[in-house]
């Protein structure tokens, strides 16, 4: 049942601040070597505490990504993050030349868009809006 649209809300969503996927333990170096190295974003320090844990975050284009140690891993293959990228064709090759096979997928109205994975097998899903 939808909300009544005149209420006054006490809350507001707001753009995500991170996404999270699970890495097996050890998996740190492959982590760089994909979001770093193959994607071209920043890694950050992770505050103490946190740090302890394993894992890694990175950070670019306005998209922030936290990698977390899970002991009995699997990889997420239907939930995903869909990170919005301009040069998609330009990405898709990255991701070939690096080793991640990338598969397109027309269904997605007014967006091209293709997945690939991780080095742990986690789906990503890229999209780029159509132009009109």
């Amino acid at each position: 049942m939808p909300l009544d649209d005149t209420r006054d809300p006490a809350f507001e969503l707001r753009p995500l601040h991170h996404v999270q996927l699970a890495i097996p333990p050890g998996g740190e170096d492959a982590s760089r070597a994909f979001w770093r190295d193959v994607l071209g974003m920043t890694e950050l320090d992770k505050p103490p505490v946190l740090a302890a844990r394993g894992g890694c975050w990175f950070r670019g284009g306005g998209l922030e990504v936290h990698l977390g140690v899970e002991d009995g891993f699997v990889p997420a293959r239907k939930a995903h993050p869909g990170v919005l990228v301009r040069g998609l064709d330009q990405l898709a090759e990255v991701l070939e030349r690096a080793g991640h096979p990338v598969t397109w997928d027309g269904e997605f109205p007014g967006h091209r868009r293709c997945y690939a994975a991780d080095p742990f097998g986690n789906r990503l899903e890229f999209l780029e809006p159509e132009r009109s």
